[in-house]
């Protein structure tokens, strides 16, 4: 799983570093914002299933690229809400179809029938391993 996602990875951010300037982390935390909207940075955590310092580094990024904006979060004086900024925006527009198409070459490899049990499969171990996670805690 390791190696085919750093493959799918490295492959898809090879077209967004190139020609827009961002790694693999500040994209997982745009698209995550593009498609869900404001988020706190720890549910971003938890969104992209990356650690702390590697969303704290792609937000300070992101922020100074003008990309994304925090504004106060009221119901917890200690964090801050991260949406993308009208720049940020844009730039999520121009790269999400590239991104898509390359998914969508990539899945012709197998079946419409093996794409739907595969997504069943990674969901069911994406729950197991956040279960996992939490009795580690």
């Amino acid at each position: 799983m390791a190696i085919t996602s750093n493959a799918v990875s490295a492959l898809i951010s090879g077209e967004y570093r190139s020609e827009f300037g961002l790694k693999i982390p500040e994209w997982r935390v745009m698209a995550v914002l593009g498609d869900a909207g404001s988020l706190t940075q720890r549910d971003l955590v938890q969104a992209t299933v990356m650690d702390k310092v590697a969303v704290n580094r792609a937000c300070k990024v992101l922020e100074e690229r003008d990309l994304i904006q925090r504004s106060p979060n009221e119901l917890d004086g200690r964090s801050h809400h991260l949406e993308l900024t009208a720049a940020g925006l844009d730039l999520h527009r121009k790269i999400w179809p590239q991104a898509v198409s390359i998914y969508e070459k990539i899945f012709t490899a197998i079946s419409p029938r093996e794409q739907a049990k595969l997504r069943v499969i990674l969901d069911k171990l994406l729950k197991a391993a956040r279960e996992l996670e939490g009795d580690e805690k």
